[in-house]
């Protein structure tokens, strides 16, 4: 499976023994050096690196051009970093970060005299927007945990804006600014995305993320789409499909909701955390011409 975007790419590949799929790699690394200097393209050797998705094992190095690429613990791809455990932590942590140092700068905006409205508004474009960067994409695969520190900085920008006092209990500070949570708003999100999506004149993108039925494989965190169905942070992978039945008048009925996904096809390539046979392999493409 090839995925491209700009001058970024990346290749995944799986099977079920791990040789097959490192040699699929290697292939494809074999064969690209001839697709380069057709459309006379220039590889950046060393931003590719190679990323084995499940438990850590000693894998022979792939091979681009005669140099050797590096297997990483996470790879960042379109700005968001994804581990070999798909528990999205460093894409976590990254956001986090991001959100604590536009907090720190804005911070005499937040704690001056202007309206809260305003305030609010200066939250939302300049510290929400990097917490929850590309969020319904990883949002679901987090930890509880995760969820509960990526709300904290919510929280905590809530407070210094209203000036609350230790006492005021977060979801008080929340109700009274009309401010929804991080969860709900990336629900709202993905929701307004797929339904998009789905009725947009392009339609390569209609049915996106398809919801279907679990194979008996899968873990029991949420996919993509899964983030539209009530109490998404417990599917039940045994009872997945009479949940999707039962839910599906619910997400119609609702004003902004997305129409029930066509039914597809489960995709060929699965991330499976835990499972030492999917590799994903991310590289830069610059133009050069000769």
């Amino acid at each position: 499976m090839l995925a491209l975007f700009a001058d970024d790419s990346a290749f995944f590949a799986t099977s079920r023994k791990l040789e097959f799929t490192l040699n699929r790699l290697q292939r494809v690394l074999d064969l690209l050096p001839e697709w380069l200097d057709k459309w006379r393209m220039a590889v950046n050797v060393g931003k590719t690196v190679a990323l084995l998705i499940g438990r850590r094992v000693a894998v022979p190095p792939l091979r681009l051009r005669g140099q050797e690429i590096e297997w990483k613990t996470h790879v960042t791809y379109l700005g968001c970093r994804i581990d070999r455990s798909l528990r999205m932590v460093p894409q976590a942590d990254h956001a986090i970060n991001m959100a604590k140092a536009a907090r720190a700068v804005l911070r005499p905006v937040l704690t001056s005299r202007l309206p809260l409205r305003t305030k609010l508004a200066v939250y939302k474009t300049y510290i929400r927007s990097r917490l929850t960067y590309a969020m319904p994409a990883w949002y679901g695969l987090c930890t509880q945990d995760t969820r509960q520190r990526i709300q904290a900085q919510q929280n905590i920008t809530l407070r210094v804006l209203t000036g609350a006092g230790r006492y005021v209990r977060n979801d008080v500070i929340a109700r009274d600014l009309k401010m929804q949570s991080i969860e709900d708003f990336v629900v709202h999100t993905a929701r307004r995305m797929y339904d998009k999506a789905d009725h947009g004149p392009l339609s390569h993108l209609c049915n996106i993320a398809p919801l279907h039925a679990r194979p008996p494989d899968r873990s029991g965190r949420a996919l993509p789409r899964e983030l539209l169905l009530p109490q998404h942070a417990e599917v039940d992978v045994s009872q997945h499909t009479s949940r999707h039945a039962a839910h599906t008048d619910t997400i119609r009925s609702q004003p902004s909701s997305c129409p029930e996904p066509r039914p597809g096809p489960i995709p060929r390539v699965r991330l499976v955390p835990g499972d030492p046979r999917t590799c994903l392999l991310r590289s830069d493409l610059d133009p050069a011409r000769r």
